[in-house]
């Protein structure tokens, strides 16, 4: 029961590590539109967006549930808390080194691969949960597309509607108005991928058997919260520049349509309880923004660069986090 209990301490301090990094690692992305248009100060952008997120992470649930229960069954993992352990570490691994490049990978990818990965080394693929599981990944595919679509949508409408008025009067006005899209990007990025972080200490706290329903207590939601907005509020200028410059250059017309198709994309899915990755769905919108303004403004090169990373991160975090199981095992 001891050994149990130290490895579910490290779970959750881990998880929260998670979070913490994924503060200032996602929540670069909603606010770099407001920050390269210069509608807000770097540092006006990052304490808004930290309180935002704090704020969504605390208002939702849902999406920590389907983390809980639908990639594996927690109530039937043996060696769970090590099987969490190794998955969090390797998604850790993962997000620091894109952190550290500069690559806006996917939280959300690096978590769900390393947890099947660690689960499928410990007890093969029949532990996996496939229904849920295959539900996850469909809503990670689709929702970049869905955000594609949407800013190529929103941003013709703002074309058609603004057509009349001066490129300086639009600048102005929108400029204004990205100070409340990027505080609701923030809001909608809270709502999903602070839930990941509870999810998992959720399922450590199960396979622990300090817990025995999939609810999400209410310390691990403010712990969770807590730690996005702490690692928020550090900032992540690296992925700011990828983002908000490198895809395509923004004026504040383009970051208003993009802010408001993301948020749209991300929120959909909380309120169906999916998680989605904000890193796809914010570049996403920003490319069907871009193609919509003009396919050739639109740098394909850098966004085949993320596209890239994208497809390598779930399939070489589950590798990771399956090597690492095996390792912690030896000494366990």
């Amino acid at each position: 029961m001891d050994s149990i209990l130290i490895l579910t301490i490290l779970v959750v301090f881990f998880a929260l590590a998670f979070d913490f990094i994924n503060g200032f690692h996602d929540t670069a992305n909603a606010i770099a539109t407001s920050v390269s248009t210069r509608a807000l100060k770097p540092r006006v952008a990052v304490l808004m967006a930290a309180v935002m997120n704090f704020v969504g992470a605390l208002t939702f649930t849902g999406v920590a549930k389907t983390i809980t229960k639908d990639i594996v069954d927690p109530f039937l993992l043996q060696n769970g808390s090590l099987i969490i352990l190794a998955a969090l570490l390797s998604a850790i691994i993962w997000n620091l080194l894109t952190w550290y490049f500069g690559i806006p990978s996917s939280s959300s990818h690096t978590l769900i691969g390393s947890i099947a990965g660690a689960a499928v080394s410990a007890a093969g693929f029949g532990i996996l949960n496939w229904e849920g599981f295959i539900k996850i990944i469909q809503a990670l595919i689709i929702s970049p597309f869905l955000a594609l679509a949407v800013g190529f949508l929103m941003m013709s409408l703002f074309k058609v509607l603004f057509k009349k008025t001066s490129l300086h009067g639009t600048n102005k006005g929108f400029r204004t108005f990205q100070i409340g899209t990027a505080a609701l990007q923030s809001f909608t990025h809270g709502t999903n991928d602070a839930q990941k972080a509870m999810g998992i200490i959720t399922m450590a706290l199960i396979a622990a058997e300090l817990q025995t329903t999939d609810d999400i207590q209410l310390w691990v939601r403010i712990a969770a919260a807590a730690a996005m907005g702490l690692g928020t509020s550090i900032g992540g200028y690296k992925i700011i520049k990828t983002v908000g410059g490198k895809i395509m250059k923004i004026r504040p017309i383009n970051g208003a349509a993009a802010d408001l198709s993301s948020a749209m994309i991300i929120f959909g899915a909380t309120t169906i309880h999916l998680p989605v990755s904000t890193t796809h769905v914010i570049s996403s919108a920003i490319m069907g923004v871009g193609t919509a303004q003009r396919v050739k403004g639109v740098k394909w090169g850098v966004a085949k660069k993320i596209v890239l990373t994208w497809i390598i991160t779930l399939p070489i975090s589950a590798v990771v986090a399956g090597v690492i199981f095996q390792i912690l095992n030896l000494f366990y």
